[in-house]
C-alpha cells in the first residue's frame, strides 16, 4: 500500500480536544482555517466542540441512549389531526397512507 493511501489519524483524548478548542478560541482563526493549519478534520472539531459544550446531564442522557439502544416511546401526538401521505415509489406504484 502506498504511503499516501495509508494515512493514519491520531486519536486524541478528551483533554487534548479541550486544549485544541481553547487554542482555537485564542487563535482568532475560523474553525476551517484552524483545522487546515493543525491538520484536523473539521467535522471532528465541530463534533467535539458540541460534545464538550453539553452539560453533564445532557452527556449522560446521550450516552445512555447510545449504550442501551433503547426505544423511547413519546406517546401519541396531542392535537394531531388528519394525516395523509402519498409516496410515488416509481414504476407506477403509489403508496397512499391516511390517518384520522
Amino acid at each position: 500500500m502506498s504511503e499516501s493511501g495509508s494515512a493514519r489519524y491520531a486519536r486524541r483524548s478528551t483533554a487534548e480536544w479541550r486544549a485544541l478548542l481553547k487554542r482555537l478560541d485564542q487563535s482568532g482563526l475560523s474553525a476551517a482555517a484552524f483545522c487546515r493549519r493543525e491538520g484536523l478534520c473539521s467535522s471532528s472539531l465541530y463534533r467535539w466542540r458540541r460534545q464538550l459544550s453539553e452539560s453533564p446531564a445532557e452527556q449522560e442522557l446521550r450516552d445512555q441512549d447510545v449504550e442501551s439502544g433503547a426505544f423511547v416511546d413519546l406517546g401519541p401526538l396531542t392535537g394531531a389531526g388528519r394525516l395523509e401521505l402519498k409516496l410515488d415509489l416509481g414504476g407506477g406504484i403509489l403508496l397512499h397512507l391516511v390517518r384520522g
